[in-house]
């Protein structure tokens, strides 16, 4: 007889989740989805804001990535006012950024994932989590809490605040940066360096216990999409949007605030996730899904542009990879390793610039456009703010095209990818169910960021008695 199988909830990842696996009558696999069983409102609340107020109250969305969300609102504050923010405020915003990802990072790998990855994926549950890797292996662990407190400890040098600053706004930011600070962000990045090539020295370790896994975790054909440099390097705040295929070949490049050109947006009724596709997709890898985040960025930049992470980039490509393409999704974590490396060192060299401290950090203007589209790379992917305006700058209409939602597609073909390959003879063990989650954590989803209002979802409501007796149902 078929069945179905439902791991609920999903954890050690952000927000709120569900995976069905369905069985056919032999006990195969025959379908496996993640569904997304929380409800956030963004795009419909937020009408009738201001402009002025978005990066802090879109920020809100999370309390991992606030300050991408708050840096993407920015930057359509800034189209619709029709500004070139200070060279200062742009640089204050990349390090900004950037610090934000190698916090987000850490927490991943070291709190999420590397529970899994160090212990195994059938190590007791009780004591498969960061608690476990405390009593077992003490030095990973907490080296990881202290590089995502480096993270942390940047930005609220920079924006006052670890979580939710109301800094980034419209035109710039609020705060300069002052020597002393400076000095304090400084002194963090050979601390933060040391830890991050300790966690390199993990990778042989991982690689061989996971073997199995490593094949089997999102390994296929797919289109690849994030922001690159005028020189095609990584890039985390500019440039344009590229698209390449699975071989490394560039399929298309648009302008970021054009992403609709390249991104459309689909709702299934099963999920509060959307599901993002490439329209061009004929004759394409995966037809229209694609991934973003670490993995994506590092396949189809040129370089990372930084001594170290370019070296570790090339031993990335030439072992895991073919053709220097690395297409299993295993492999985010060791992409994300890579960027908290970029990441340090390229903050490094933009304090390195005297005009850091310069204290012109914001331009000043009014409404001169009614639309603007706002974007960055944000710890997940490609994060994308598209408002538009009345003329007093009152949001009309918004959509937030969320990383996480651009991997929904990969993540449901993961996940299937994943059961087919453990799930034999209707046969489940609480490991294959854990290697089956895993297949999620390896994408790092940020949930909160990615329910939306445009999802349809089974909604019931019950009335009860003081005795459990049901008086009233509602049902959709």
């Amino acid at each position: 007889m078929s069945r179905t199988i439902t791991i609920d909830p999903v954890t050690r990842i952000e927000g709120h989740a569900t995976i069905t696996i369905r069985l056919d009558d032999a006990g195969s696999v025959a379908d496996a989805r993640l569904h997304v069983t929380e409800f956030r409102g963004f795009e419909a609340f937020c009408v009738g804001r201001s402009i002025w107020e978005m990066p802090g109250i879109t920020a809100r969305i999370c309390g991992i990535c606030p300050i991408s969300h708050s840096i993407a609102s920015a930057r359509a504050g800034d189209a619709i006012l029709g500004v070139d923010i200070p060279p200062a405020a742009e640089q204050l915003r990349r390090i900004a950024n950037l610090a934000s990802l190698i916090q987000s990072h850490a927490l991943s790998f070291f709190h999420l994932c590397a529970a899994d990855l160090l212990l195994g994926m059938d190590h007791d549950p009780s004591r498969r989590s960061l608690w476990g890797l405390l009593e077992s292996r003490p030095d990973v662990a907490r080296r990881g809490i202290r590089l995502r407190q480096i993270g942390q400890q940047i930005v609220s040098n920079l924006a006052g605040e670890r979580v939710h600053p109301s800094w980034a706004v419209p035109g710039g930011v609020r705060e300069p940066l002052d020597a002393e600070r400076r000095r304090k962000v400084v002194e963090l990045l050979p601390e933060g360096i040391a830890i991050i090539r300790s966690a390199f020295e993990l990778l042989d370790e991982i690689y061989g216990r996971h073997g199995a896994e490593v094949g089997t975790y999102g390994d296929f054909p797919s289109l690849f999409a994030g922001l690159v440099g005028e020189d095609g390097g990584l890039e985390h705040y500019d440039g344009m949007l590229r698209f390449t295929d699975s071989s490394g070949a560039v399929v298309e490049e648009v302008p970021p605030d054009h992403y609709d050109l390249a991104i459309g947006e689909r709702s299934e009724p099963w999920s509060y996730m959307k599901f993002p596709f490439y329209r061009n997709h004929a004759g394409r890898d995966g037809g229209g899904m694609f991934r973003v985040g670490p993995l994506a960025r590092l396949n189809l930049c040129e370089r990372a542009g930084t001594p170290e992470a370019d070296r570790e980039l090339q031993t990335f490509r030439q072992l895991r990879g073919t053709g220097g393409v690395v297409t299993g999704s295993f492999h985010y974590h060791h992409a994300r390793l890579i960027e908290i490396l970029h990441a340090l060192e390229r903050i490094g060299e933009l304090l390195d610039d005297p005009a850091i401290l310069d204290r012109h950090v914001r331009s000043e203007a009014g409404v001169n456009r009614r639309h603007g589209v706002g974007f960055c790379e944000a710890p997940r992917g490609t994060l994308f703010h598209d408002y538009e305006v009345d003329d007093d700058g009152l949001i009309l209409r918004l959509n937030l095209l969320i990383a996480t939602g651009q991997n929904n597609l990969a993540m449901n073909r993961t996940i299937l990818e994943v059961a087919r390959s453990h799930i034999k003879g209707g046969k489940v063990s609480e490991g294959i169910l854990n290697r089956i989650e895993h297949g999620i954590r390896a994408y790092d989803p940020c949930l909160s960021c990615a329910t939306h209002v445009y999802g349809r979802m089974p909604f019931q409501v019950l009335l009860l008695a003081p005795d459990g007796t049901v008086v009233d149902e509602i049902a959709s």
